[in-house]
């Protein structure tokens, strides 16, 4: 199977993809909008597949599996990361992670025929970072495709966005990031009835995987939160079963205070994928909002 045949539920994005992967025609810059947990760096690096597969993506071949463990020397992934003088300070796409792209940018492919950058979480680009990115869109290298991975179109600059071809991506609503949602909803239920101890029993063996959509999930009743406090309409909220009891939670929050534990939701996302323990972080993502009225 292709790659870009294996992503589910964004037919729209895949069938865009899939014809500039045929026709030849792929644009040197892309904005991959969409929540978190609707697959954007996952088709990101499937169409990073079809780029530098010399089958357009077979999925079978060396190049398909150097792309697919993120080690083929044409496939760059750029992701927010803390300042070097402070490992434990704030993430972001900084001037010099910029720089260096440029630098990559400017030598010719080792292996495939282009080169692309993907830039995970890009509405983390900071101070300069967006100006020296947007150079690079202007005047773009010779046999490279950038794209950004965005969760709205406001997250960059309009100048920047311009200069990308749009492709978005709806919230996804299969049966895992149900029962994701579904138990991230029960914790914090009895979290907030039972106490913190209650969820030392839920969370003994809990494995990487399922506390990375517990995570997802926990960031996806925020988002719903801060729509709902804002009076967005029903339609906008991916977890709509209870819209009286959400739009009743949400008036306990403050939209400083929402904003605040989607950045803190993302924040465990990304040290979950740097071998932080899983349970620690659920746990410390709970605790955040237990913290809050219920």
């Amino acid at each position: 199977m292709r790659a870009l045949e294996a992503i589910a539920d964004q037919p729209r994005a895949v069938e865009l993809l899939r014809r500039a992967l045929g026709s030849d025609r792929v644009a040197h810059a892309y904005a991959f909008i969409g929540p978190a947990g609707s697959g954007r760096t996952t088709t990101a690096l499937a169409f990073a597949q079809g780029l530098l597969c010399p089958e357009g993506g077979c999925g079978r071949c060396r190049p398909c599996a150097l792309v697919a463990s993120r080690q083929h020397p044409d496939l760059h992934v750029i992701v927010p990361t803390p300042p070097s003088s402070n490992p434990r300070g704030p993430r972001a796409i900084r001037i010099d992670d910029i720089r260096e792209l440029e630098r990559l940018a400017a030598l010719r492919p080792a292996m495939a025929r282009t080169k692309v950058f993907i830039l995970d979480d890009a509405d983390r680009m900071t101070g300069a970072s967006p100006q020296a990115f947007l150079k690079t869109l202007e005047e773009p290298p010779a046999q490279t495709v950038l794209i950004l991975v965005l969760p709205r179109a406001r997250a960059v600059p309009a100048t920047v966005l311009s200069r990308c071809q749009l492709v978005r991506f709806g919230p996804r609503q299969d049966e895992a990031v149900l029962e994701h949602r579904r138990e991230a909803r029960a914790i914090l239920d009895e979290a907030r009835r039972a106490g913190m101890a209650a969820l030392l029993a839920r969370t003994d063996r809990l494995d990487r995987e399922r506390a990375e959509g517990l995570v997802d999930a926990f960031w996806g009743l925020c988002r719903d939160l801060l729509l709902a406090r804002s009076g967005a309409p029903r339609a906008l909220l991916v977890g709509a079963e209870r819209p009286e009891d959400l739009a009743r939670e949400a008036e306990a929050w403050s939209v400083e205070d929402l904003l605040a534990t989607l950045a803190f939701c993302r924040e465990a996302r990304a040290a979950l994928a740097v071998n932080v323990s899983p349970r620690l972080t659920l746990e410390i993502v709970v605790s955040r909002l237990v913290g809050k009225a219920a």
